[in-house]
């Protein structure tokens, strides 16, 4: 079974409380009874397997019969810049990207994205898909869930991440570099970032800021990938070089 997330206000040695939605989700979709095993972490980075001893519509509460604390971050953060993608393809990028190990989603808006967010609508997209990066959390057993940044343009990205250790950007031809064999930052306090473009790619302008921000153009070898492809292929590299994945 995952596990859950939950505030730390639910942790109450030897016991834990879960109510609210989280409450439901067990009940009614996991069907948790008294003496089935649950497994949950809070923000301070602490696990606790507990025993279910009572289920109530007001609350489910645990005894504690088991503590682990987070191990220490030994590699640098990714953070992944995407172009909005359209449909679910943006879901199901923010989903596996989330079990790869991704720290933070930035959504952005390029010259040639086909989705374009209504303001009116952007506060509810993002709870949207900061739901769909906890339930991947959750179900992948990370220790954190990654957050997910307000959507923005590339020059409101190169503002925000301008003292970011290693900027990468993803292009189809003409790269500096390949992903396979750029220097990476090292440190646990430094960040990796990649920004993934649209399906119909950077214009000329967009990859010349990016170059003056000091962005290296990388590919990842001849094919042309789909955005979503890229997404994942990439941190799947990243991850593999850092050694977080075998």
């Amino acid at each position: 079974m995952p596990t859950f997330f939950v505030a730390s206000e639910a942790i109450t040695p030897p016991t834990i409380h879960i109510t609210g939605p989280l409450l439901q989700h067990l009940r009614q979709s996991l069907r948790l009874h008294s003496g089935d095993s649950l497994t949950v972490t809070d923000k301070r980075g602490m696990r606790y397997r507990t025993t279910v001893t009572n289920v109530t519509p007001q609350g489910l509460v645990g005894q504690i019969v088991d503590t682990q604390s987070a191990p220490p971050k030994t590699v640098p953060s990714l953070i992944l810049a995407l172009a909005l993608l359209k449909g679910e393809k943006m879901d199901w990028v923010i989903q596996k990207v989330t079990e790869l190990g991704i720290e933070q989603i930035v959504p952005l808006h390029a010259a040639h994205s086909v989705v374009k967010l209504q303001p009116d609508r952007i506060d509810h997209q993002r709870a949207r898909w900061q739901r769909i990066a906890l339930e991947a959390a959750q179900q992948s057993e990370r220790w954190n869930v990654p957050s997910i940044e307000p959507p923005g343009t590339l020059p409101e990205l190169f503002a925000r991440y301008a003292d970011c250790s290693s900027k990468n950007i993803l292009v189809e031809r003409s790269a500096d570099s390949s992903l396979g064999t750029i220097p990476l930052a090292v440190s646990p306090d430094e960040a990796i970032m990649i920004v993934i473009g649209p399906e119909g790619g950077w214009n000329q302008e967009e990859l010349r800021l990016a170059r003056e921000q000091g962005y290296r153009t990388i590919s990842m070898g001849a094919r042309i990938l789909r955005a979503e492809t890229a997404a994942v292929a990439a941190i799947s590299i990243l991850q593999s070089r850092l050694g977080e994945l075998a």
